[in-house]
């Protein structure tokens, strides 16, 4: 998914500086983002070029100048048109660590530890951050439960994923007792 329709839909709840966007994309972790910087002004750079943003600079004393990004009609129609048409796309199940694991030979639980304790950490840091509703947008009740909903299904992927992996340690630590009993 392109950068361009998450900046559309985020200044579509309401006007954001690039370092404000920045903020909330690092705070939401189910939005498609490198984590570089450049990455969301270049995309606000094409954003204006194609006219579906506009800008203005915000003086305040004391404080440097900073432009605040609008989205157009242009724009909202762009998203929705873009929302309408793209079909959903379906989790990605490709993951190193399952490779890892398949080729493991006696360190495979060692690293199954090491995952479970990530997941009970990312698990955690995503009920938390659901709990303050870090990057939840106020403007309706709808909004609030869609958001509500979108940390739902993070926290249930971690607690799924975390389920399994206690499940296979568990399975593998039955081969070390056949093992020991032979």
């Amino acid at each position: 998914m392109s950068i361009n329709y998450t900046i559309l839909g985020l200044l579509e709840g309401k006007d954001m500086s690039g370092y404000d966007l920045k903020k909330v994309m690092q705070e939401l972790d189910f939005l498609p983002w490198s984590g570089n910087n450049n990455q969301i002004y270049k995309a606000l750079v094409q954003l204006l070029d194609e006219e579906l943003v506009v800008n203005r600079t915000e003086h305040k004393d004391g404080a440097p100048s900073k432009k605040i990004y609008s989205i157009t009609q242009l724009g909202k129609s762009t998203l929705h048109t873009w929302v309408r048409e793209n079909p959903p796309s379906l989790p990605e199940f490709k993951k190193i660590f399952l490779a890892q694991l398949a080729f493991a030979g006696e360190e495979g639980e060692t690293l199954l530890e090491q995952y479970q304790v990530q997941l009970e950490e990312q698990l955690a840091y995503h009920q938390e951050k659901q709990k303050r509703q870090i990057g939840f947008p106020h403007d309706t009740e709808r909004q609030t439960y869609i958001w509500t909903m979108l940390y739902e299904n993070l926290i249930d992927t971690y607690q799924c994923e975390l389920n399994w992996a206690k499940k296979m340690k568990e399975g593998m630590a039955k081969f070390h007792e056949d093992k020991s009993n032979k």
